[in-house]
């Protein structure tokens, strides 16, 4: 019951936009927050790149595929080439804490990604950005990009969030039976991190996307867990 009672905040929009997860992120050691000209100009690095009036794409490849907390009117599965799915972000605030931090999914460089396309219509583009870079981008740890994604109705550009490999929280390229172990014991105020991975895993299946490194890890962790 310990585990469960550090689950004080739930990612939802009413949270974001509330400012809750901002200010628990600002009384978390080590986390340095964007100052809100830094979130302006990141986000304005993405809109200049997008043709106003238009619909834009999101690609999620975790926990955006379970809970986006952002508005959309479609979504679809893509593909997206030259990166991948992995366990590269420590946290000690959302599945973790600083004595035992956890770890979250970034999309990192190589390989083959397969998620989930949301579209935000035009006319709330801008709001429905905020919220998710209010979500995403409390301390820089990613980097949005414009990416191409294959879909089966034809290449969809989108925004995604990868991984910022400067920044002090990537975790690098760790081996399975590391995150295996971190996994297992991480505990944040959003929940068990075991419970993050399983997410994912669930999430991913149902929309039809196996990832056969997550489903072993969480096979791993879940061997771990009733040790």
């Amino acid at each position: 019951m310990e585990a469960m009672d550090k689950t004080t905040l739930q990612v939802t929009r009413d949270e974001i936009l509330s400012g809750a997860i901002q200010r628990a992120a600002a009384q978390t050691p080590g986390m340095v927050l964007l100052s809100e000209a830094d979130f302006e100009a990141s986000l304005q690095s993405i809109l200049i790149d997008h043709p106003g009036q238009t619909d834009i794409w999101v690609f999620g490849y975790g926990s955006l595929i379970w809970n986006p907390a952002f508005h959309f009117d479609a979504k679809r599965i893509g593909k997206v080439y030259g990166w991948h799915r992995s366990f590269c972000l420590w946290t000690s605030l959302s599945r973790g804490c600083p004595q035992q931090p956890g770890l979250t999914l970034g999309l990192d460089y190589g390989g083959v990604c397969s998620g989930v396309l949301y579209r935000i219509p035009a006319a709330d583009v801008v709001k429905e950005l905020k919220v998710l870079w209010r979500r995403e981008m409390s301390d820089g740890a990613y980097t949005p990009r414009w990416v191409s994604v294959s879909t089966a109705e034809g290449r969809i550009r989108a925004v995604t969030f990868t991984i910022n490999r400067s920044h002090s929280r990537y975790a690098g390229k760790l081996a399975q039976a590391e995150m295996a172990q971190v996994i297992s014991k991480a505990v944040g105020k959003m929940g068990r991190c075991s419970d993050y991975l399983s997410n994912t895993v669930e999430s991913l299946k149902n929309v039809g996307i196996l990832d056969h490194k997550l489903t072993a890890l969480e096979k791993q962790v879940q061997a771990m867990l009733t040790r």
